[in-house]
């Protein structure tokens, strides 16, 4: 396990590093990563972060949206993170594995920001970023798989549930924001 960083930057630096030996599927790629109470509220501040950038990236980078997109960008992403976390603990407690919801969360908190950097970057591409987008869709994946692996030592079938279990509330939570919010601004 990582050792606590001296601040936020040098867990956001060991925290890239992570999710890069995540990607290449190397067995150390938790020794990246600081399980402790504070590298929990450090992958927290990185989904905030990640959050916000989803919401306002683009107007901050010129693009214009529709008054009121990013507000329901951000509200719809707390919404789909919350499902998400809640999904992955009631999965991990199922399969009596408690214990890895921490470590899970937080490869994931900071694997969420860098998609967020990414699918940014994507935005500002215009039509070639369509490119970028399915990167990151591939790369989501195996982060994903690989979490599952290395950070939380899952097994393959274990990786499938806990998949299947957040797919199935990232939907219903979608179903339910879209009743409360309606459509997207257009």
């Amino acid at each position: 396990m990582a050792q606590p960083t001296a601040t936020f930057l040098d867990e956001m630096m060991a925290a890239a590093r992570g999710c890069v030996a995540l990607l290449l599927g190397r067995r150390e790629a938790p020794s990246h990563f600081d399980f402790s109470q504070r590298g929990l509220v450090g992958s927290l501040i990185a989904t905030v972060i990640a959050i916000g950038i989803a919401g306002f990236g683009p107007l901050l980078a010129g693009i214009p949206l529709p008054a009121g997109a990013a507000t329901q960008s951000v509200i719809v992403n707390g919404v789909l993170f919350f499902a998400q976390a809640a999904m992955a603990f009631v999965a991990l407690r199922q399969m009596g594995r408690q214990d890895g919801f921490v470590p899970y969360l937080v490869a994931s908190n900071w694997v969420t920001l860098a998609s967020a950097l990414l699918l940014l970057l994507s935005t500002l591409m215009g039509p070639a970023g369509i490119m970028i987008l399915v990167l990151v869709v591939v790369l989501a994946l195996a982060t994903f798989i690989n979490i599952g692996r290395f950070i939380v030592t899952l097994t393959g079938l274990q990786i499938g549930i806990l998949f299947v279990s957040q797919a199935v509330g990232v939907f219903i939570a979608l179903a339910v924001v879209a009743v409360i919010l309606g459509p997207p601004p257009v």
